[in-house]
């Protein structure tokens, strides 16, 4: 059997980014990275896609270009682990050994937890920008107007924010293509509050008022009546309703059903089977580590990052980029001291909330919830980036995703 002295899985963002911050450190370390896809994804673009301002091409490259050179690539599933014995099992049969772990395969999707979903996806009726962006932007260009519904599941997600970005984009986009006036734009997500950041919650509910969107909060979504396109919900004590238009609407067994035109939501998601069914999860189900070291809290020689780590902030590459040093330093201090280093993860995230096209407000927060801003912003002459901003559009448009791909993806902190 194979044995690593570091082994990572998940070849997306935050297994790139470890294995290529280690390389760094230490050129001599011999890392695995488990990843059976062939190509890595930038998917804070699919949003732009959705709304017809992103070339979705641009949004990938082939595997084997993001993957270091020096790391062996196992193309291969993961499919269990054995922390008793330092190995992960493969869907082959075969497993790997290793002295360190790092997991971070990302989510998955479970269009099951929502009655109906699957089938409304696979006809599409329902479409997501989490899924497949072409399909979302030809359902807007393609809008004649009626109820357009924006939704969100129960379930945590990644970048929360990304559910109320594309309805903020097709409402310009439906003012654009002339069918604003005869189109009810409705949010309906399972909240209380339509963000958790004080001050960026302020000017998105300026936004709401100003792009007259239905809003409403507590909807938890069940399931999808596939031939009367409607989406029923469960109200939850949080409900309440912000510029509660006429729309259609009905009620059974407890539930509102709101009947749509056209429909976008983020799938449910959950942490990929192979761990949710094993004992490194918390009762949630998600990878059971520490919140400040994403050490695991029964595996010593165990990390966790990423989208599958049981960490209470937001989802996001952003968050994920000031991961990775602390799990790297960890690492470093255990191999050459056996215990970790002095750094820790303060929770913090990052959600670019585009608000229309040329226009993004950038949530930066910890797990506080207190905003925390970039100082650097202000070297791009942006003072106070809870407020609406062309140049933060540039920022997320043309800077970041040149920042992905040729520093992030190149073992670069920054």
């Amino acid at each position: 059997m194979k044995k690593h002295q570091i082994l990572i899985i998940g070849g997306g963002s935050a297994g790139i980014m470890t294995a290529g911050q280690l390389l760094k450190k230490d050129s001599s370390l011999d890392i695995a990275i488990i990843e059976p896809a062939s190509t890595h994804y930038y998917q804070p673009a699919w949003t732009l896609v959705g709304a017809g301002t992103y070339d979705y091409e641009k949004t990938s490259k082939p595997m084997s270009e993001v993957m270091p050179s020096q790391v062996t690539w196992i193309k291969e599933y993961a499919s269990g682990f054995a922390p008793e014995k330092n190995e992960v099992l493969l869907k082959d049969g075969s497993s790997i050994a290793y002295d360190y772990l790092v997991v971070a395969p990302g989510l998955a999707y479970d269009l099951s937890l929502v009655e109906g979903l699957e089938e409304a996806m696979n006809k599409g009726l329902v479409v997501s920008n989490y899924t497949d962006p072409k399909a979302v932007w030809s359902a807007i260009k393609n809008f004649k107007g009626g109820t357009a519904l924006f939704t969100q599941p129960t379930t945590p997600i990644k970048c929360g924010g990304a559910p109320q970005k594309i309805a903020y984009l097709a409402e310009s986009y439906f003012k654009k293509s002339g069918v604003r006036s005869k189109t009810d734009v409705v949010f309906a997500f399972p909240g209380g509050v339509i963000f958790g950041v004080k001050e960026i919650a302020k000017t998105l509910m300026e936004v709401v008022e100003r792009k007259d969107i239905n809003l409403r909060y507590g909807y938890q979504l069940k399931k999808i009546d596939v031939d009367k396109k409607i989406a029923w919900y469960a109200l939850g004590d949080n409900t309440k309703e912000f510029q509660h238009k006429d729309i259609k609407v009905s009620e059974a067994d407890g539930m509102v059903g709101i009947h749509f035109d056209l429909m976008h939501t983020a799938p449910p998601s959950v942490a990929p089977k192979f761990v949710a069914n094993s004992s490194l999860v918390n009762e949630a189900g998600w990878l059971n580590v520490d919140i400040n070291t994403m050490q695991h809290k029964e595996h010593a020689n165990i990390f966790g990052l990423g989208d599958v780590a049981a960490l209470p902030t937001a989802k996001t590459g952003a968050a994920i980029r000031k991961q990775v040093p602390i799990v790297v330093d960890h690492l470093m201090h255990l191999m050459k001291d056996q215990k970790i280093g002095a750094m820790r993860y303060n929770g913090y995230s990052s959600c670019p909330l585009v608000t229309d096209y040329g226009k993004m407000v950038l949530a930066e927060f910890d797990y506080k919830n207190n905003f925390t801003p970039d100082p650097k912003l202000k070297q791009m002459l942006v003072f106070d980036s809870s407020k609406e901003h062309w140049r933060l559009w540039m920022l997320k448009k043309y800077m970041l995703p040149n920042m992905y791909w040729n520093k992030m993806m190149k073992g670069e902190n920054v």
